[in-house]
């Protein structure tokens, strides 16, 4: 689970390729179509794609001469699950910063 999460969250650290899973979230579309709003080379998206299939975000289907890309959410499953872990610090770190205001409001000590 870790490999496969490691890979997830290699594919998301590029801005390209999270714009590219947001589009996707629309409804597949093609290479070219994936590459419109870039300013990079059919096969520099190509090389994003290849980042993301490998990550198992995409898949690709086959449509005549296309091959469309569709999202495949189920790894961010694992990053949800991941980041879930850490949500009763976050929430803990908010009651307390909540409690510190609040006594600051009171006129308590600082």
């Amino acid at each position: 689970m870790n490999d496969q999460l490691d890979v997830v969250f290699g594919a998301l650290a590029d801005p390209t390729r999270r714009a590219i899973l947001a589009r996707l979230a629309g409804g597949e579309a093609t290479v070219t179509e994936l590459a419109a709003p870039f300013a990079m080379s059919l096969p520099a998206v190509s090389k994003h794609l290849k980042v993301l299939e490998r990550a198992g975000l995409i898949s690709r289907g086959r449509n005549a001469q296309q091959r469309p890309c569709r999202l495949d959410a189920a790894p961010l499953a694992g990053v949800a699950e991941w980041v879930q872990t850490y949500r009763r610090f976050w929430e803990g770190s908010f009651d307390r910063l909540d409690e510190h205001l609040q006594e600051l409001q009171k006129g308590g000590p600082a």
